[in-house]
């Protein structure tokens, strides 16, 4: 509730997604970051339109940890606090260059993370990833897997031509 209330909305039992754990704020949210770190380009429809926010609400609900769903909803409410910080508006009612910064804030660690809004960032992008990677959209149009199919040769790396 404590977390809801700092994002603007009700109990967040009550605002609980069908199928899902994440309230429809914190949600919204995840959905933003994720388009953000996956962005709709001439390569890709993006993580929005990979779903990338289901498949990650999704299991988080199914967790069987409690301190795993803390962490997220503790991390999400972190970005609107470093937007409120920043910005003096939550993340999303700032503005695209708003956002942006915030999220470069968060990123700027990445390889050693150390703050909690790096170490947030690191599982976020890490989930992202995986989620848009497993999808439909993530391995058949980014990565152009054609399935199992016959090749007529192996194009591979010859060692024996170093």
């Amino acid at each position: 509730a404590t977390v809801a209330a700092s994002l603007g909305v009700g109990d967040a039992a009550a605002q609980a997604r069908v199928g899902g754990f994440l309230t429809q704020a914190e949600f919204a949210l995840l959905d933003e970051l994720s388009e953000m770190i996956i962005p709709t380009d001439a390569h890709s429809p993006g993580a929005r339109a990979a779903k990338v926010a289901d498949f990650i609400d999704a299991r988080l609900a199914e967790a069987w940890e409690p301190k795993d769903r803390a962490d997220w909803r503790s991390g999400l409410a972190l970005v609107d606090r470093l937007s409120q910080e920043a910005n003096t508006v939550s993340f999303m009612k700032a503005s695209p260059a708003q956002r942006l910064t915030v999220l470069t804030r968060m990123a700027q660690n990445e390889g050693k993370a150390q703050k909690p809004e790096e170490l947030f960032f690191k599982e976020l992008k890490e989930r992202v990833i995986q989620a848009y990677y497993t999808s439909e959209i993530g391995i058949k149009q980014d990565m152009q897997y054609k399935g199992n199919v016959p090749l007529p040769e192996f194009v591979g790396y010859d060692v024996s031509k170093e």
